[in-house]
């Protein structure tokens, strides 16, 4: 008798994305909002490859100065090199180079790249911050405002403790009445209000939409039956399949 070992609950809910499948021996195709389930940011110094979100706010360029030469990079950085030059990247360049490039070559010891402050963290910008939070239009500023001040945690830089305290601060100051607008849009068009709203602000905002609108809903009585999720209902129509094999 051969003996199927149950996958464990992450391999469970993973395996209906990859498969397609709805149980044991199903062959069709799942349904188009079953296609892609999306993956939230990882908030915080390091970014899950598997979120759209984190994958845009690592092509954030970050600026710097090449503290050892960097050959075969001008192409990559955009720095196309001229008649008879190499395709290096000479000692003492600046340069924008791109998050995920960055914290690549970034190392303390051996010294190949130095990291600047992108200038919205800070000390003049930390203080406008500290002043009033709700008047910057974080999106002109950084789409990514949360999750890329975040990253900068992974640089050596003494500034550290104070943008994380200022990120930090900044959130709690513009939550509430993110939250408040979201609440008082029944119906509306809300795109002024998102405009100026980082990408996780607004996903926040969507958030609080939806659940007002469900709620709208269960008023009217129109809300559906409560039912269990797919992925949990194939998760146990295996592990009962792998107990009578």
């Amino acid at each position: 008798m051969r003996v199927v070992r149950s996958p464990g609950p992450a391999a469970a809910s993973a395996w209906p994305r990859l498969s397609g499948s709805r149980g044991v021996g199903a062959r069709r195709r799942p349904a188009m909002s079953e296609a892609y389930f999306p993956v939230g940011p990882g908030l915080g110094p390091e970014e899950n490859f598997l979120s759209l979100e984190d994958i845009l706010m690592s092509q954030e360029k970050l600026p710097g100065r090449v503290e050892a030469a960097l050959p075969r990079l001008a192409a990559v950085l955009g720095k196309g090199a001229g008649a008879g030059q190499s395709d290096g990247i000479p000692e003492g360049s600046k340069v924008e180079i791109p998050l995920w490039l960055a914290k690549g070559l970034y190392d303390n010891k051996r010294r190949i790249l130095s990291v600047e402050l992108p200038k919205i963290y800070k000390e003049g910008w930390r203080t406008v911050f500290s002043a009033d939070a709700n008047v910057v239009d974080l999106h002109k500023m950084g789409p990514f405002y949360y999750g890329f001040g975040s990253q900068l945690q992974n640089f050596d830089n003494p500034e550290n403790p104070e943008i994380a305290q200022t990120i930090l601060q900044t959130f709690i100051g513009r939550f509430r009445r993110i939250m408040d607008s979201s609440q008082n849009a029944y119906n509306e068009d809300t795109s002024a209000l998102v405009a100026r709203l980082d990408e996780l602000e607004r996903a926040l905002f969507r958030a609080g939409q939806k659940g007002l609108n469900d709620f709208q809903c269960w008023e009217k009585g129109q809300a559906s039956q409560i039912t269990a999720s797919s992925l949990v209902q194939n998760y146990r129509k295996r592990k009962f399949t792998d107990m009578d094999g």
